[in-house]
């Protein structure tokens, strides 16, 4: 039996039920509908080809049975010039609810791609005790031409002792125990 009518018309009722489409060469592909378009571009996933093929006549012989071959052909995107006929196979495959919308587990790992600031060194966030990483970020070799943290003057040596009131820990610091 067809699926119930929904809002966007009978092709959106279709999504994810099984289809056999037949196109103008005379070939069957069934198939999960995935998506179609105005045009009736169709995606089908777990498609078959299905098509008849008529041995060469020998002599003496009158009709010669035709044969039927299947190719399995995947994901297949296929033109709508090319559909003449779309009828239901079967309904959806049946889901687990507790499986839905979950993503299955992939090989690799997660690592951040292209430009811009690399992931945090192995030692974590830096905390308020902490002195600053002694290594740039990777893709940061060190600060930029001209760049004078707050508190040296421009003409300061930047890298050597630190400016008067910056020598050791704020008055009344308790080092962590």
């Amino acid at each position: 039996m067809p699926p119930p009518k929904a809002k966007g018309g009978k092709m959106l009722s279709l999504i994810n039920w099984r289809l056999k489409v037949t196109i103008n060469d005379g070939r069957a592909l069934t198939g999960q509908m995935l998506a179609f378009d105005r045009h009736m571009n169709l995606v089908l996933a777990d498609c078959e080809e299905f098509r008849r093929i008529r041995p060469k006549k020998k002599a003496g012989e009158e009709t010669a049975p035709e044969q039927e071959m299947k190719r399995t052909l995947g994901l297949v995107i296929l033109r709508g010039e090319t559909v003449v006929s779309i009828s239901v196979e079967g309904p959806p495959p049946a889901t687990d609810d507790d499986k839905k919308g979950a993503i299955p587990a992939g090989p690799g790992r997660g690592m951040p791609a292209g430009r811009g600031m690399g992931m945090m060194p192995p030692m974590g966030a830096p905390g308020i005790a902490r002195p600053p990483m002694p290594f740039a970020p990777p893709g940061m070799p060190g600060p930029p031409p001209g760049f004078r943290p707050p508190g040296f003057p421009p003409g300061a040596p930047f890298g050597g002792p630190p400016p008067a009131g910056f020598a050791g820990p704020p008055p009344g610091f308790q080092p962590p125990q």
